[in-house]
């Protein structure tokens, strides 16, 4: 994985509260070169099961706002090819493999870079390193709420928020220790270890 080459699809996901849960909400920001590039896709699905109260009451999204929204099934080949060969990041980036993985079976992500990771091993020490503490933290939230229009919990907002976060812990390490860092991050590098 070549930094200055590579370009990264940060991904995330809000879901119905069911177990497991459907995936209602879908954002990806493409970043290249340590800027966000303006690329980004969004979709509201469907799901089979309603939306829980619970999940409602996180990222505001209710059945009455996804009943004429496509399910997972008519938009997948509009997915897949955004994510089928590029790295994808996120915040604690597990969730947004293990539910894209149930919804897009045939999906084999390669690389799956995890910011929570990333902020973990860059800045040792922190009180918190949820999504919107550590915006907070490193003065990101303005711009993520400006270029997305959203808030915390809506799924552009939040990887718009993922794909800022990632940039700067990225600037905040040595180039030449970059690749390493990249690698450590990635929850699917059977390598992992060297940095974290």
């Amino acid at each position: 994985m070549a930094l200055a080459r590579d370009r990264f699809w940060v991904i995330d996901v809000e879901g119905n509260g069911a177990s497991p849960p459907e995936i209602i909400e879908l954002a990806m920001v493409e970043v290249a070169d340590l800027s966000i590039t303006g690329n980004q896709r969004h979709w509201l699905i469907r799901p089979v099961q309603p939306i829980t109260a619970a999940a409602s009451r996180i990222h505001g999204l209710t059945d009455e706002d996804v009943a004429d929204a496509p399910n997972m099934d008519d938009i997948a080949d509009a997915i897949l090819p955004w994510i089928e060969d590029t790295p994808i990041v996120g915040h604690n980036v597990r969730v947004e493999v293990d539910i894209l993985a149930r919804s897009l079976p045939e999906w084999v992500p390669n690389t799956a870079i995890d910011t929570l990771k990333l902020a973990r091993a860059v800045l040792p020490g922190l009180d918190s390193y949820a999504l919107g503490k550590l915006g907070a933290h490193l003065g990101l939230d303005r711009e993520a709420a400006g270029r997305s229009g959203g808030h915390h919990h809506a799924a552009l907002f939040d990887a718009t928020l993922t794909g800022l976060i990632f940039i700067d812990l990225l600037r905040r390490v040595p180039e030449t220790k970059r690749q390493a860092s990249l690698q450590d991050a990635d929850i699917l590098d059977p390598k992992q270890g060297s940095f974290l």
